[in-house]
């Protein structure tokens, strides 16, 4: 069904799922770990799904940020800490994007590192992707096989009948065939949970930054904003979406959300390819994914974490896989010297982390352009004698 350029198809049910591979792990870390309220989580995600898609037309996918939420994960924050670095983070966007520096950066920024810094997304997925599927190659091996067969398959799209599978797998006795713990249907019967009104203080906002959240401003520059814009104008060239209108997007919805038990969100050109590789080509997408995030906040908030922990890494570990690869492709368009610029951000950003790899790739790029310059300078010097 198309209503005024927005279809919503299995096809793009597909692609609502395309982005979970990348999604799926850290929501599972911020609500089973820091103990962030799910309806909260789940609803304004939903919500900011929803606005973006009737805004933009496009897919548009929703992360978290990863170097916040590694660092949330692990340390295990408190939510109120976890809303303040959404907030602090929005700030930040928003003053990027209206100002203007976000264009000035992105002028900088050459096609070689974009694309490296795309490469080493691919990477990085792929070799999550691989401890993933380590948990069980033969359900893996299923997986890939039904992307295979059943990618552009409107009737049944690979990451619908995988999404199915996996929930087979979760309340079913199949599940001891690959090691999971089998949940009971009964604990997931629907029971409404009201949005939560949350707080932080200054004070928070502050600390939140300071542990993580500067550190998160250069990796959200190069994967949402650069990498993610130049993703879009690969993908749907007549509909380009420049890089101040996704800070400003991004600065947006992550003041308002933290008030509501919001994560700190981001786009990404992980996230995208992941959407278009499995159907997504509308706005209807985002609808189609936030309609279903509202609907599990608020009616199955008290059951997801169970759902989501039991879920077979296998399968999200063999989409992981395969959004990877369709990152990882990008690096055949390279020609020349854009190659050697190219390996170079893909190397550091996987040694160390994407802004050195955006940092490196940047310095690898002028430096080879300074021969060139001399040599044009020397030529022109001597026309003029």
């Amino acid at each position: 069904m198309r209503i005024r350029g927005f279809e919503f198809s299995m096809r793009e049910l597909a692609g609502s799922m395309g982005d979970f591979g990348t999604l799926f792990p850290l929501a599972v870390g911020y609500i089973v770990y820091c103990g962030l309220n799910p309806a909260g989580f789940l609803v304004m995600m939903g919500l900011t799904n929803i606005v973006t898609g009737i805004v933009y037309r496009l897919p548009m996918p929703l992360e978290p940020m990863k170097a916040l939420a590694v660092m949330a994960i692990a340390q295990r924050w408190p939510p109120s800490l976890i809303y303040a670095s959404a907030f602090g983070s929005g700030l930040i966007w928003l003053l990027l994007g209206v100002t203007g520096l976000i264009d000035r950066v992105s002028v900088l920024t050459p096609r070689s590192v974009t694309r490296g810094i795309q490469v080493a997304l691919g990477l990085l997925l792929g070799i999550e992707g691989l401890k993933a599927v380590s948990t069980s190659w033969v359900l893996a091996a299923c997986a890939l096989a039904i992307v295979a067969l059943l990618r552009n398959n409107r009737c049944a799209p690979a990451s619908v009948v995988l999404m199915v599978m996996g929930l087979v797998l979760v309340f079913t006795p199949l599940s001891a065939l690959v090691g999971n713990a089998t949940l009971d249907p009964a604990k997931a019967l629907p029971s409404f949970t009201p949005l939560p009104l949350t707080t932080f203080s200054p004070g928070e906002v502050w600390k939140a930054m300071v542990l993580a959240g500067f550190a998160q401003v250069p990796l959200t520059l190069t994967n949402a904003v650069i990498a993610a814009s130049a993703l879009i104008s690969r993908y749907f060239p007549d509909r380009p979406v420049p890089e101040r209108r996704l800070a400003i997007n991004m600065g947006i919805m992550n003041v308002v959300v933290p008030f509501f038990g919001g994560m700190p969100m981001c786009h990404g050109a992980g996230g995208l390819a992941g959407q278009y590789y499995f159907g997504a080509r509308t706005g209807g997408t985002n609808i189609i994914e936030g309609t279903l995030e509202i609907c599990m906040g608020l009616f199955f908030a008290t059951t997801i974490h169970s759902v989501l922990g039991a879920f077979p890494q296998a399968i999200i570990g063999a989409m992981m896989l395969a959004v990877g690869f369709e990152l990882a492709r990008f690096a055949l368009e390279l020609r020349g010297r854009e190659v050697g610029v190219a390996c170079a951000t893909v190397v550091a950003s996987v040694a160390l982390n994407m802004a050195a790899g955006y940092g490196v790739g940047l310095a690898v790029h002028y430096l080879f352009q300074r021969p060139s310059r001399k040599a044009a300078g020397h030529v022109r010097t001597g026309s003029d004698v």
